[in-house]
């Protein structure tokens, strides 16, 4: 049975700079004709087995799906209401109806979130769809930390190049954002579970921090830098 998952809107700096992470083979759309925008997705559903399977108005974009830690270029849209679906083995599928608008990108984060148990069914993992709306940021490097944990708020530390280490506080499903003093190279950061995926940072602009439970439920991050304007691959 599909569920309607909750969609979470939230607006996303955008960075000045582009970088395309593609760990596992991704789908070509045919870019359409007149007006069109754009879905990025960032796999984060650490739950089930197999690969992440994505759907866009029925057709599945990518046969052989995603990996855990994903991120795809933008992938071109009409402009318009599109239909998402987004499934993993193991867990109960999730589908949104995302509205694509001209020269926009929508990022799309799937995640899994436990259903407590009820009387007629046991607890259980189902996806939901945090969307993610762009805006231009200011000159500088900025890191924009996500969180799709399923812990309330989360203490993020983030070090500067003199080894002091900052406390940023991230809500979830929220948006916390902090200056990156590093002038290049990679910027360490740790959580209650201790070092997490540095952020690697060259030139300005705006790079996402995603947090999320692993299946142990420890706090894990993926990195991607962002930009307003995405071609399709």
């Amino acid at each position: 049975m599909k569920t309607i998952s909750r969609i979470f809107p939230l607006i996303l700096a955008a960075a000045l700079m582009p970088i395309t992470i593609a760990r596992g083979e991704e789908a070509k759309p045919v870019p359409p004709t007149g007006k069109m925008g754009f879905v990025r997705l960032v796999a984060a559903v650490a739950q089930g087995s197999g690969t992440l399977k994505i759907k866009i108005d029925g057709s599945d974009i990518n046969p052989t799906g995603y990996n855990l830690g994903d991120v795809t270029g933008g992938l071109g849209l009409k402009a318009g209401t599109h239909e998402v679906t987004i499934s993993r083995e193991g867990t109960e599928e999730g589908t949104t109806k995302v509205k694509v608008e001209n020269d926009d990108t929508t990022i799309l984060i799937p995640f899994a979130e436990k259903v407590p148990a009820s009387d007629e069914k046991p607890a259980y993992w189902a996806i939901r769809i945090l969307r993610l709306k762009q805006l231009d940021v200011p000159e500088g490097k900025t890191a924009s930390f996500v969180s799709v944990s399923q812990t309330p708020e989360l203490k993020v530390e983030m070090r500067d190049p003199e080894g002091k280490w900052t406390p940023v506080y991230v809500k979830r499903l929220a948006v916390a954002k902090a200056a990156i003093t590093y002038p290049r190279g990679y910027v360490p950061l740790k959580s209650k579970d201790g070092n997490i995926e540095s952020i690697p940072v060259a030139q300005e602009g705006n790079y996402v921090v995603l947090l999320y439970d692993d299946k142990d439920g420890k706090v894990q991050s993926l990195n991607f830098q962002d930009q307003k304007f995405l071609s399709a691959d």
